[in-house]
């Protein structure tokens, strides 16, 4: 087994990949789910994670990591650690006292960061993250994930002008599983029909 595979294990085994019926934040039921927030729980689990991660990361042309809240700033901030690495982050909400910014961290004018986040489904709440940090005078052209939906996001983010980088694709994560008997057949075909039936009505969006 390769070590993304090993990785594919220990995330399912730590449930920040499961399976049932799961209602994301867009209203659709899911019959997957993935969170990433559950790697502050596993030390050990979380830094395989961010050095897969830096494994796309490091490739690409930037100054900072951008990290997202909340499911990928842990990650973010083990690679600032790890790797030595400036980072700067987005506030989920507005401050209304102090220093009222939403980007927060050092950094300078015309400076290129790469967004650091969990998953993508549809890519709206990739371009929501990205639009204050270029309001703030950085320039965005990577984003770097763990896992790809495979819903239609990275051709909507795509088009906005922005390269995706991912760790795993979904199907190659469903796939490894049905061959190591973790899902069975009718669950692969079941988490098979919702991605392409789902990034069908997303895509709609690029018309």
């Amino acid at each position: 087994m390769t070590k993304k595979e090993k990785l594919i294990l220990e995330l399912l085994r730590n449930k920040c990949i499961e399976f049932g019926s799961f209602k994301l934040k867009s209203g659709v039921i899911s019959p997957y789910y993935i969170d990433i927030r559950k790697l502050v729980s596993y030390p050990k689990l979380l830094k395989k994670v961010a050095i897969v991660y830096w494994s796309l990361v490091k490739k690409l042309n930037f100054d900072r990591l951008a990290g997202v809240p909340y499911a990928a700033l842990p990650v973010a901030t083990v690679m600032n650690v790890l790797y030595d690495m400036p980072m700067v982050y987005t506030r989920k909400e507005q401050q209304t006292h102090g220093i009222t910014k939403l980007v927060q961290g050092e950094y300078k004018k015309d400076e290129t960061v790469v967004v650091i986040d969990d998953i993508i489904t549809t890519g709206e709440s990739k371009l929501m993250v990205i639009k204050p940090l270029e309001e703030s005078g950085l320039k965005v052209k990577d984003v770097v994930l763990l896992i790809d939906r495979e819903n239609g996001g990275k051709e909507i983010i795509e088009k906005a002008g922005y390269k995706l980088h991912t760790v795993f694709l979904m199907t190659s994560i469903l796939a490894f599983l049905l061959k190591k008997k973790k899902v069975s057949k009718k669950l692969y075909q079941k988490c098979i029909d919702f991605m392409k039936k789902t990034k069908r009505e997303n895509l709609k969006k690029l018309k």
